[in-house]
């Protein structure tokens, strides 16, 4: 014997297949093909910071958003590098190198996270942020800025930076060892910076005095890998 019309059975299937096309309507699908959050080395122009507390991972910058610069598919020869890096300087062959290995590198891309990370590493540095560093450095230098900070806080001592702007940045050198790429960049910038200690008293610097900075910072990437950041693997000081 036929079973009878149940209509409560029509109306909660009917009711289902209106909430999936709903929550399809509004979400979205995903096909894989979506991209992954910035970091600063993806931006291509400046346009400050995402985060400048720290408290989440760096992207922006972000050195990571600033409007995309359309860069050439062939730019011309005796231009490619410019202003960065001089034709015929080992900067310009070693810059040629890593480009040759990595087709995806772009100058422009990469100057504008390396002044967003080089701004992030010296802000985070005087806020005592170890999880922007650890983000942004190799671990040989990681190691190095943590027992610094770690010597700041034994003493009680608090570190404050302001930036003012960043003059200039040129690349001294770049190389390429195996997979690895290693950029030179000579930052000059100004800044103030003082250094108080448990009572509040300046021991250190100036907080009301801008000073011109001369640094030279190498990043370093692994060609082969698929991550896109850059990491910074050592500082100097330029004499």
């Amino acid at each position: 014997m036929q079973e009878p019309f149940d209509i409560t059975t029509i109306i909660f299937a009917l009711l289902a297949a209106f909430v999936v096309w709903k929550l399809r309507s509004v979400l979205g699908t995903r096909n894989g093909t979506e991209k992954p959050p910035r970091n600063p080395f993806a931006t291509r122009a400046p346009g400050g910071f995402e985060n400048r507390s720290g408290d989440a991972t760096p992207q922006a910058i972000p050195l990571p958003g600033a409007a995309e610069t359309p860069v050439s598919a062939t730019p011309v020869k005796d231009e490619k590098w410019k202003p960065y890096a001089e034709p015929g300087s080992s900067a310009w062959a070693g810059l040629d190198s890593i480009a040759a290995a990595d087709p995806s590198f772009a100058i422009q891309p990469f100057a504008a996270g390396a002044k967003l990370a080089y701004e992030m590493i010296i802000l985070a540095f005087a806020e005592g942020n170890r999880k922007v560093l650890r983000n942004l450095l190799s671990p040989d230098v990681y190691e190095g800025f943590a027992a610094a900070l770690d010597e700041r806080e034994r003493r009680g001592e608090k570190l404050s930076t302001t930036f003012v702007s960043i003059d200039g940045m040129t690349i001294d050198d770049a190389t390429l060892v195996g997979r690895t790429a290693k950029i030179k960049v000579h930052f000059t910038s100004q800044m103030t910076t003082a250094t108080r200690d448990a009572n509040g008293t300046v021991v250190d610097g100036d907080p009301d005095k801008v000073v011109k900075i001369d640094d030279i910072w190498t990043f370093a990437r692994d060609t082969s890998s698929r991550d896109p950041n850059w990491k910074l693997s050592a500082t100097e000081t330029a004499h």
